[in-house]
């Protein structure tokens, strides 16, 4: 079992960055892939970056290729996702899951737990 929370969403220019932050509770952190998903209002929930147990295998949607990363810290039991170069079109509710799975994977109903996400407003 994970419970995640998620911090770190804003109100930020476009062309600016944030860095979201995600804490798990749980004893076995460092055996889920985690993955970041986002919600915009009336469209479906999206993939937007997922990384392995040890990190050293990440996934990205194109939309964010270049300009978002994704990282983890296990000892810390927290994953990061740092947002450069924002868009307008990147505004959304920014989620965490977790997947109790050894392979990366895209879609949301491949994970297991959720957090209740964070809000992220780039404005023009």
């Amino acid at each position: 079992q994970v419970q995640l929370v998620e911090s770190g969403g804003g109100l930020v220019q476009a062309g600016g960055s944030l860095r979201l932050s995600c804490s798990a509770a749980g004893r076995t952190f460092g055996t889920y892939v985690l993955g970041w998903f986002r919600q915009a209002p009336g469209k479906e929930r999206e993939f937007v970056a997922a990384i392995s147990w040890g990190g050293t295998s990440t996934s990205y949607d194109d939309s964010v290729k270049g300009r978002f990363t994704i990282s983890r810290d296990n000892a810390k039991s927290t994953v990061y996702l740092q947002m450069n170069s924002l868009k307008p079109e990147d505004t959304a509710i920014y989620y965490c899951a977790a997947r109790a799975s050894v392979s990366l994977a895209t879609n949301a109903a491949d994970y297991h737990y959720w957090g209740q996400g964070t809000q992220v407003t780039v404005s023009a």
